[in-house]
This record gives structure tokens, C-alpha cells and sequence, in this order.
């Protein structure tokens, strides 16, 4: 997958939007349908080979079908004559079988392959999503876009070239079969066929709104899944196991009964279909059998005529299937195109310029989660933080102060107002240059399946053993990581389940050391050590990255007593900024946070 393939499914609609995923995959998806024809042509030709045995060979029949292929002293040895026939019939069959086979293959690998870059084009639009685009879907919706309606439309891709190949290729060769034996009995079926195409356009109209609810309700169970995995800890705390079990099995009924209600109309298409081919089968019976005594229909002939109807109501049973996967893949298709049409909030540019200092200017900064200049989160922030300097950030639950810090990286953009890095209107920047520069240490750290290694790598993938060992050393890390019995190499599981809190958080910020950015943001990072430990992970900051701009948010006054300035945040705004003495003089805000916190100790001391 190129830019150019990800801008023509930017720009496509529907099925039109994801049909470039196919790039790649041309040969085997353009092999498929030729095979496929190949196969329905041996299909097709062994009734009438059937015919000329019964009508040849058995009846002697003196104008049987195929006649005019075989030589007169064939013929006129019967045994000979039905054993070649029947080699033939044979090794048609096998033929079909091999071109059925290698059909089933390239159809395979063409649909594998399309799922493949469909997931990855997918993948990559998600991943250009800024914050603001990534709340528009939520997390279980996104995944289910990714996994099963990927499937769904996988699956599809599979049939389309070969069912939507093979059923309209058999039942035109097989109609025309039919026509030559005997146009006024192939009216029969001809005359059955508007009847069930009717039934399924009927069908796929009201089936689509049936799966669309189908589809939602699996996002819920999803969701529910996710969120009861993710808080298992709150919900065996809290004993609730009863009620997130109860929870689930609601969710699981719902999703039951949406399937149920969306398969059950489709159900009915398999008996109808089978009631069509037999009341063809009986009619056709009843006058072709008129006919073979009336002397003006064979019996070879009747049989295969017989055996040709039932391919073709057979190929509209195949139609009825893909009916039903085209009316659920439809609504599949759709939830995908909704994604890579969203245009991301924050557009990506080819700039090359690179962050030279920490340096960070705020110039009458608003910003809005709703984009609504009536509902602001931050309001008139004018803030100059020089490069290198150390800033403390303190404030109340819900200020603005992660907010404030996440604009920095352009998680957001500003509603009004300038941001500048280094001097520069971070826009100038292209993403990848700009992130690259800041390296963010939250609260809820994030670690990845792996070892402790290649986790901290994510600071530094060329960072030597040595590089490791000191970031870890000066993030006060070592110790604990040394006391495995692995070491380094210590397996974390999915999220770092076997590492406490205050582990997890000094391995993220020896990775972040590691980045040595221009500019570390610490949201309330160190929240689950001890104040010794924190004044040593502060001491590290000092000497490990003196240039670098560090901005610290803590709930603790002692974590950023020591900062060149503290901003002190009240709804939205910058209440005082100004040095921990400074702001016990003039700051009522900050002087009650420090007398509340240090009679806190005074009374546990």
C-alpha cells in the first residue's frame, strides 16, 4: 500500500472505498473467475455425456444427444462405446474438481491478501486519528471495525470472485443447455426464476437494517468485555462479579436476539428454494415424461434436462447466499468507510524543520473539547516558559492541567490563540518531528507486552545495555528490575500486569529518559513512590537532561517545591506563576494546598 492507494480510499465511497486494497493481489483475484468458468464448463458438460449414455448406450436412441462427436464404429459397439463415456464423464469431473481446487486457492490468497491491507490501511488511519478522532469512535466499536467486519468483508471478497462468478456462469450455460433439449419444458423454471429473485430483493431491503442493529449490538458486548477486563481489579475489589456477570449475559441476549431477528428472515431462503426446485422437478416429470412416450423427448435427454434445472435453481440458491453475506457485509463495509473517510482533526504535513530548543510560548490560548468557544476548558493562556526550565503545575481535579500539557504534543489542537516550540508555531512541524521532541510520562503508565529491554527501548530503539542501565539507575529502577531473575529480559505481560504501580511508573520514565527530548511532561508521574524516591528521580532530571524542558504536574507541593516556576491552575486559567516563595506570599490557592498538605504529615507524623 502506497500514499496513492490511501488517497484513492480516502476519496471512494462504499465498496469503491476499500476496492484499492486489492493492489497487489490483481493476478489471483483476475485467475480466480477463469478458473471458476472452466470449472462450471466441465459441470456442465458431463449431463450431456450422462445423456448420450442413457439415449446411445442403453436405449440406442438413432439421434441420441453428441452424436456427431463419436465415430460410427464407436457407437456401434454399445459396451465400448457407454465405457468411453463414462472415462469422459470422469475425467471431467476431476477437471472440474482441479479447476474448483486452484480456484479455492488463488481465491484464498487474493482474500487473505485484501484483508490484509485492508487491516493495515485501516490501521494507519486509525493511527493518524488525533485525540478528538479517536473520541468520535469508541475503543470496542474501532476494534470491531478492525477484526470481524474486516472478516465480513473478507469473506465477501472470497465469494465475489468465485460464487458471484460461478452462480451466473452455471445458470446461463445451464439455461442454454436446457433451451437446446427442449425450449417449451425449460420455460418451466424460467418462469419460477422472477419469483425468487423477488423473494431475495425483498429479503436483502428489509435484512440490511436488521444487521446494522446486529453489528451495534456486538459493539455493546465488545464494550462490555473490554471494560469488565480492564477494571477486573475494581470488580473483584468491589465484589461485583454477580453484577458484571449479569451485565454480560444481557448484553450476550441482546446480541442473540438482534442475530436471531437478522438470520431468521434469510432462513426462510433455503426451504423456498428447495420447494422451487422440486415443484420444477415434479412439473417437468410429469410432462417430460408425456413427451418420452409421445416419442418427442428422449430419456437421456429428459434426464439431463432434469439435472440442468436443478443446477440452475441450484445457482440462485447461491445467489440467496450471497445475498444474505452482501446485505450483512454492506452495512460491514460502511461502519470501515466511516472510518477512513474521517478526515483527521490534525492534518499532517511533510515538514522536515526540527524542534532546536524546549522553548514553549503560549499566546492567548483557548481550547475546547467541543471546539465551542461557549464551553471552554482552557481560557486566555499567555505562558513563556524558557528552554531548559523546570515548571511545576498545581491545581484542583478537572483545572485544565492535563489538558493544558497534552496540547503541547498536539494530542489537540487550540481553538484560538498561538502555540509556539522553539520559536516556531508548532503547525510548522510535521507530527513526527514534534513528538519526537516531547516525551510524555502519565499517571496511568502504559506498558507493552515484552521484556523490560525492549519496553525501555521504545525511549531509544539503539540504546546500548549500558544506556539502559543508567536511565534505570537515575529513575531508581534498577534495583527492583535486577532483583528478577531475568533481569532486563523479564517478560512484562499486557499492560505490565506483573510490575506494581510504583514500578510501572519509574520504568516509563527511564524510558523517557532514554528519548532525552527536548522537552519531558510528568502527568502526576510519580504519584505511586515515595517522596525519597521522587527526590531522586528529580535529582536525575538535573543532571541527566539539565536542557531539557521538564513540566511537572503533582499533586504534591514537596515534588515541585524545588521548580524554577509553579503554575498554579484555576477553571481553565492561569491563576499565579511564580516561585514556591513567591506564590506563599501572593497565591491564596497554592498557600492553602501546602498547609492542608503539611498538617496532613504533621497529624500522620
Amino acid at each position: 500500500m502506497n500514499k496513492k492507494t490511501d488517497a484513492m480510499i480516502g476519496r471512494g465511497r462504499g465498496f469503491g472505498a476499500i476496492l484499492p486494497c486489492a493492489r497487489g493481489y490483481v493476478f489471483p483475484t483476475v485467475i480466480t473467475p477463469v478458473l471458476m468458468i472452466f470449472e462450471v464448463a466441465m459441470e456442465v458438460f458431463i449431463p450431456l455425456l450422462m445423456a448420450a449414455i442413457v439415449d446411445g448406450g442403453l436405449y440406442r436412441k438413432p439421434d441420441f444427444q453428441l452424436k456427431a462427436l463419436f465415430p460410427p464404429e464407436l457407437i456401434a459397439d454399445n459396451t465400448r462405446f457407454i465405457l468411453t463415456l463414462g472415462g469422459l464423464m470422469i475425467v471431467s469431473a476431476l477437471l472440474s474438481l482441479a479447476f474448483g481446487m486452484l480456484a479455492a486457492r488463488t481465491a484464498a490468497v487474493a482474500a487473505m491478501g485484501f484483508s490484509k491491507n485492508l487491516r493495515h490501511t485501516l490501521f494507519q488511519k486509525i493511527q493518524s486519528f488525533s485525540f478528538k478522532n479517536t473520541d468520535k469512535f469508541s475503543t470496542p466499536s474501532l476494534v470491531m471495525r478492525a477484526t470481524a467486519d474486516v472478516n465480513n468483508i473478507q469473506n465477501l471478497y472470497m465469494q465475489a470472485i468465485r460464487t458471484f462468478v460461478r452462480a451466473p456462469v452455471m445458470m446461463v450455460l445451464a439455461a442454454i443447455m436446457a433451451f437446446r433439449i427442449d425450449s417449451r419444458l425449460s420455460l418451466i423454471f424460467v418462469l419460477c426464476l422472477p419469483v425468487l429473485v423477488l423473494v431475495l430483493i425483498v429479503f436483502a431491503i428489509f435484512g440490511r437494517p436488521r444487521f446494522r442493529i446486529f453489528l451495534k449490538k456486538y459493539d455493546d458486548l465488545n464494550a462490555s468485555v473490554q471494560e469488565d477486563l480492564t477494571a477486573i481489579r475494581v470488580v473483584k475489589s468491589y465484589v461485583r462479579e454477580k453484577y458484571e456477570k449479569l451485565r454480560f449475559n444481557a448484553s450476550a441476549d441482546d446480541l442473540k436476539k438482534a442475530h436471531i431477528r437478522a438470520e431468521k428472515l434469510f432462513a426462510l431462503t433455503n426451504p423456498l428454494q428447495l420447494a422451487v426446485m422440486w415443484t420444477c422437478s415434479g412439473i417437468l416429470l410429469l410432462l417430460g415424461g408425456d413427451s418420452v412416450l409421445g416419442g418427442t423427448l428422449n430419456t437421456g435427454e429428459l434426464v439431463s434436462l432434469l439435472t440442468y434445472t436443478n443446477q440452475v435453481i441450484g445457482s440462485l440458491a447461491m445467489v440467496a447466499a450471497i445475498i444474505v453475506v452482501l446485505t450483512m457485509t454492506r452495512e460491514s463495509v460502511s461502519r470501515i468507510t466511516e472510518v477512513l473517510a474521517e478526515v483527521p482533526d490534525i492534518p499532517e504535513n511533510d515538514s522536515e524543520l526540527k524542534v532546536e530548543s524546549g522553548e514553549i510560548e503560549f499566546k492567548n490560548v483557548c481550547f475546547s473539547y467541543t471546539a465551542s468557544e461557549d464551553n471552554l476548558t482552557l481560557r486566555n493562556i499567555d505562558l513563556h516558559i524558557r528552554s531548559g526550565e523546570t515548571i511545576g503545575i498545581i491545581g484542583g481535579t478537572g483545572e485544565g492541567k492535563s489538558t493544558l500539557v497534552q496540547l503541547i504534543p498536539r494530542f489537540y489542537d487550540i481553538l484560538s490563540g498561538e502555540l509556539r516550540i522553539g520559536g516556531r508555531d508548532i503547525k510548522d512541524y510535521s507530527l513526527y518531528e514534534l513528538r519526537e521532541s516531547v516525551s510524555m510520562v502519565l499517571q496511568k503508565n502504559m506498558l507493552f507486552s515484552g521484556t523490560i529491554k525492549e519496553n525501555l527501548r521504545w525511549g531509544d530503539p539503539n540504546a546500548s545495555d549500558e544506556e539502559i542501565e543508567r536511565a534505570c539507575r537515575l529513575a531508581c529502577a534498577h534495583d527492583f528490575v535486577s532483583a528478577f531473575p531475568d533481569g532486563y529480559d523479564t517478560e512484562l505481560g499486557q499492560g505490565g500486569v506483573n510490575v506494581s504501580g510504583g514500578q510501572k511508573q519509574r520504568l516509563c520514565i527511564a524510558r523517557a529518559l532514554l528519548k532525552k527530548p527536548k522537552i519531558l511532561i510528568l502527568d502526576d508521574s510519580t504519584s505511586a513512590v515515595d517522596s525519597r524516591t521522587d527526590e531522586s528521580i528529580r535529582k536525575a532530571f538535573r543532571e541527566f537532561i539539565p536542557s531539557t524542558t521538564k513540566l511537572i504536574i503533582a499533586q504534591r507541593i514537596s515534588s515541585i517545591m524545588d521548580a524554577d516556576r509553579i503554575i498554579v491552575m484555576e477553571e481553565g486559567r492561569i491563576s499565579d506563576v511564580g516561585t514556591h516563595g513567591e506564590l506563599m506570599e501572593r497565591s491564596e490557592i497554592y498557600r492553602e494546598v501546602y498547609t492542608s498538605q503539611h498538617k496532613e504529615v504533621r497529624e500522620n507524623a
